[in-house]
C-alpha cells in the first residue's frame, strides 16, 4: 500500500514534462523578426535603386558638361559642337548619340562620325574628314572631290599634287565620276603622282593625262591592277598615247 502511493507521487503529469529543444513556439519570435528585417532591407535596396535611377536619368547631376571633338584638322571644333547641338546639362543616358551623329554628318567636310559617352559628364565626337583625290576648277574657286565622288568644299588655291577631274556632272551617283575616282584610287603611288588630269566621257572611257603630255586610254574601271602593271613598262617606250583598255593587247601610238 505504502510503496504504490510513493510510486504514484513520483510520476510527472504530462503538462509538467519538459518541451524538447527547438520547439516551434520558441522559434516563432526570432523567425518573424528575421523575416521582417529581410523585408525592410529589400525595401531599402529597391528605394535606393529607384532614387539612383532618378538622379541619373532625370537630373543634371550626370548631365553633359563637356563636348570633346576628336580627329578634325580642317573643320573647326566649334563648328562640330554647333552642328551637334547638345544642350548643356542634358542627362547623359538620355542623349541620343545617333541623332547627334546624324547632325554632325551633315557638315560637308565630314566623311564619318561617331559619338560616345564618357561618364560622368563628357561626350566625345570622333570625326573622320573627307580627303580630296581630285579637283574641279570653276568660276567660284577650286572644288575638292573625295574618293566617293563628292564635291564637298571650295578653296581658292589648288592643292598641289591633285589631278583635275573632268566629267559632265561631278556627283557620287554619277557613273562617270564613280569610274574616274575608282581608277584614281587603284593607281599605284608612282603613277598617281604623274597624273595631272583624269577624264571620263562615259564610265567605259576613262583617260589619264600625265605630266609631259602623254595620254593613257584606260577604258573602264575594271582590271585596274593589271592595267597599271602593263602600263609601267609601256611608258618607257616612245609615244604620245598609251592604250591599256584591253591589257592583253596594249598599244602605243
Amino acid at each position: 500500500m505504502t510503496s504504490r502511493t510513493g510510486t504514484a507521487r513520483a510520476r510527472r503529469r504530462p503538462s509538467e514534462r519538459s518541451r524538447p529543444a527547438g520547439d516551434p513556439d520558441e522559434r516563432r519570435g526570432p523567425s518573424r523578426r528575421r523575416y521582417l528585417a529581410r523585408r525592410w532591407i529589400a525595401l531599402l535596396i529597391v528605394l535606393s535603386v529607384l532614387g539612383l535611377t532618378y538622379v541619373i536619368v532625370f537630373t543634371s547631376l550626370f548631365g553633359v558638361r563637356t563636348v570633346e571633338v576628336l580627329g578634325v584638322e580642317d573643320i573647326k571644333p566649334d563648328a562640330v559642337r554647333e552642328a551637334a547641338a547638345i544642350e548643356p546639362d542634358t542627362p547623359m543616358v538620355q542623349l541620343d548619340t545617333d541623332e547627334v551623329a546624324r547632325r554632325v554628318a551633315e557638315l560637308p567636310r565630314v566623311f564619318e562620325v561617331s559619338v560616345s559617352r564618357s561618364f560622368p559628364s563628357t561626350v566625345e565626337i570622333h570625326v573622320t574628314e573627307r580627303s580630296p583625290v581630285a579637283v574641279r576648277p570653276d568660276t567660284d574657286g577650286v572644288h575638292l572631290v573625295d574618293r566617293t565622288g563628292a564635291d564637298y568644299a571650295t578653296v581658292q588655291a589648288r592643292p598641289p599634287g591633285l589631278p583635275v577631274l573632268k566629267v559632265v556632272a561631278v556627283a557620287p551617283d554619277d557613273p562617270s565620276t564613280h569610274a574616274a575616282v575608282t581608277v584614281l584610287g587603284a593607281l599605284p603611288d608612282p603613277l598617281r603622282e604623274k597624273v595631272v588630269e583624269i577624264s571620263a566621257g562615259t564610265p567605259g572611257d576613262v583617260r589619264l593625262r600625265l605630266a609631259g603630255g602623254k595620254t593613257v586610254k584606260w577604258g573602264d574601271a575594271e582590271d585596274n591592277t593589271r592595267k597599271a602593271a602593263v602600263l609601267a613598262p609601256l611608258l618607257t617606250r616612245s609615244g604620245k598615247t598609251y592604250d591599256v583598255a584591253t591589257p592583253e593587247f596594249p598599244t602605243v601610238s
